[in-house]
């Protein structure tokens, strides 16, 4: 359910509703759907708020919200204009036969707003609007203009109500616009509203230390941050105390800059996330803020939301933790590569402040490897690789590059994790914060995956549990050699990692207790996480009241926005494979299947890392090395055909 569903079935203030709501919540108030109990508002018994799925045959139906209730099935006629996908008040009407069923009585969230659709011609001469996601014909009109006009592939937002054309993007033939395609398909915004920008630029430059008297003072300490050396906005730095084992996380404090309700934390909230290709960001909030005084920049003095967590010099268990707002000033800013050459030196040339630093960095690197260790005993290291493009000045692709994790990472991201740990556990879990939350993987899929398994002689004889199965999993696909291929099968089998504001751990990481803390700047459930907290140590009921009393819409809505941020990058990532595939017509290259069957699919090799096609041809086995040829590149869905020329022999593989 969206985050208004969530609120007219678990009740609300009429204040609680966002401004793009109030329309349709004044609606159902009208119509009487909603009834006021204990001084919130909430659906009347016969009426039920949720996502509309629409079967073949066209009719529809609503799933149950409990467990003492029944999905409803919504006939044809009784849909008005509602779409698969779309959220919707139903009220349950009595069928012939007894049969309990509903009619859709307002459509309270639209799966689509619009449709990105390009104007095409056939092989017959036929002139068509196609959907872009779909490639099926849909319709646009536009005020004065002929559609046949445009020159044969412009790229066009339609409304999907009047099919009236918004906004006219360019044209596929221009890389350019893979850009404004994959935002839009995914609702990511670019450019913030001016108010934003205003409001952004009339917050301080610099901290004075003087006007914040009740934040412990840090400046002492000597902080660093560790980040990729494109960084722009720096959301953590640490601290390591050798004497009392004691790790500082300092984190910056957004919530400070960006109080309730202001246009930057509508905004904030309406994006969710930071959205990342492979040229540009953009951001969650302006960078007027994310890249000057919320980024803990070196050698200036930042505001700061900082966890202190003493560990036990034996067996390494946090056995004090504490949050509270401080000023930290970082002494020195490292990258990753930075990080790696000095642990492979072991410093040897490092001089000044630096030297200083390591002092507490190489003891810290030394407890983050045991910590690492320690986790892997309940968790899990899925060998997974990430593909990095690099685009030119004309938006085309030009490189790619495997990055995997490295010593400098595992640093870092251990000390992450403890602050990340040691916010979820100041609450209880039912109901009190916003946890992230990775559920076990279901029976059916596990079964699925084994099966699949099987297919390439990987069987697993004894295991207790699903952590059990994985690992005995991992173990035998390293004796096969096939460690990353089997883990990325592994990780499809899971379920997908979510918001929740109930606690029910995170099966990946092995953990009982788990939040996001430490991105403030680029994700606004830490957004949330912070406040709350604040609410804690400064024992503000009030504010907690609002926070709790929203907190199920606002998971759902901030996992919602978190799908739709990676949807964006991954079709970005295909439209400029895609491209690239285009200038390699006809070429032949060695990949390996990683889906078999009527519908296979195939990963290729060579210098241009990541790209997967579809693959014509029988008789490929899951993991068979090939040769494909790439016979026919759709730009418009970011599809590569390619048709099978051999199978590779063991022997031609290893030469």
């Amino acid at each position: 359910m969206n985050a208004l569903a969530i609120q007219l079935s678990n009740g609300c203030l009429v204040s609680d509703i966002e401004e793009e709501n109030q329309n349709s919540f004044q609606y159902l108030q009208n119509i009487q759907a909603l009834e006021e109990r204990d001084g919130l508002w909430k659906l009347q018994s016969l009426y039920r708020a949720g996502r509309l799925y629409i079967a073949k045959d066209g009719k529809g139906y609503v799933e149950a919200t409990y467990k003492e209730q029944r999905d409803l099935l919504v006939e044809p006629d009784h849909l008005g204009d509602a779409k698969h996908g779309d959220e919707v008040v139903i009220k349950r009407i009595i069928a012939r036969r007894g049969r309990a069923s509903a009619k859709v009585i307002a459509v309270i969230g639209k799966s689509h707003l619009f449709t990105i659709a390009y104007t095409h011609r056939d092989e017959q001469g036929h002139f068509a609007i196609l959907n872009i996601r779909t490639g099926e014909p849909t319709h646009a009109v536009m005020e004065g203009m002929d559609l046949k006009a445009f020159k044969l592939g412009t790229v066009l937002k339609v409304d999907v109500d009047d099919d009236k054309v918004l906004e006219v993007f360019g044209h596929l033939a221009d890389p350019k616009v893979d850009e404004k395609i994959s935002l839009a398909l995914y609702h990511r915004e670019d450019a913030f509203p001016s108010q934003c920008i205003e409001d952004a630029l009339d917050v301080e430059k610099h901290v004075n230390k003087e006007e914040h008297p009740d934040r412990v003072d840090l400046t002492a300490l000597d902080f660093c941050t560790i980040d990729p050396v494109t960084a722009k906005d720096f959301d953590d730095a640490i601290y390591f105390d050798t004497q009392t084992h004691t790790l500082y996380v300092a984190i910056a404090d957004v919530s400070h800059y960006v109080p309730y309700f202001t246009p930057i934390d509508k905004e904030a909230k309406k994006r969710g996330f930071t959205t990342y290709l492979p040229h540009k960001s953009f951001p969650m909030l302006p960078r007027e803020l994310s890249e000057n005084i919320c980024s803990l920049k070196p050698k200036v003095d930042r505001l700061a939301f900082v966890a202190k967590i003493a560990l036990d010099k034996t067996t390494l268990k946090p056995i004090k933790e504490e949050f509270f707002e401080a000023i930290i000033h970082s002494k020195h800013r490292f990258n990753y590569e930075n990080i790696d050459t000095i642990i492979q030196t072991n410093g040897l040339h490092a001089t000044g402040k630096v030297k200083e630093i390591l002092g507490y960095l190489f003891p810290l690197y030394e407890i983050t490897k045991r910590l690492r260790k320690a986790r892997l005993m309940h968790g899990f290291d899925f060998r997974s690789e990430e593909t990095r493009l690099r685009i030119d000045a004309a938006h085309l692709l030009t490189e790619t590059s495997i990055e995997t994790g490295t010593p400098s990472h595992s640093l870092i991201e251990e000390c992450m994790l403890l602050a990340n740990q040691a916010s979820a556990k100041r609450f209880e879990g039912e109901g009190d914060s916003i946890f992230r939350l990775h559920e076990p993987p279901q029976l059916s899929r596990i079964e699925q995956l084994l099966t699949e398994l099987a297919s390439i002689g990987l069987y697993v004889q004894e295991y207790e549990d699903s952590p059990s199965l994985i690992r005995a999993i991992q173990k035998e696909a390293d004796k096969m050699n096939l460690a990353s291929e089997v883990d990325a099968m592994v990780i499809k089998s899971l379920r997908q990692a979510s918001y929740g504001a109930y606690n029910v751990g995170h099966f990946g990481l092995g953990f009982s207790h788990y939040s996001h803390f430490t991105s403030p700047i680029r994700r606004y459930a830490d957004l949330i996480l912070h406040r709350l907290i604040k609410t804690q140590l400064r024992d503000d009921k009030e504010e907690a009241s609002y926070l709790l009393r929203n907190i199920e819409p606002l998971c759902a809505r901030v996992s919602e926005l978190e799908r739709e941020a990676t949807k964006a990058e991954w079709d970005f990532r295909d439209r400029k494979f895609a491209r690239w595939a285009k200038q390699h017509l006809d070429e032949v290259f060695d990949a390996e299947i990683i889906e078999a069957g009527e519908s296979a699919k195939a990963i290729l090799h060579g210098e241009v890392k990541g790209i997967t096609v579809h693959l014509r041809g029988d008789n490929v086995m899951l993991f068979d090395r090939v040769k494909v040829k790439i016979n026919e590149v759709n730009i418009a869905q970011a599809v590569i055909m390619t048709e099978m020329v051999e199978k590779l022999s063991k022997e031609e593989i290893e030469l």
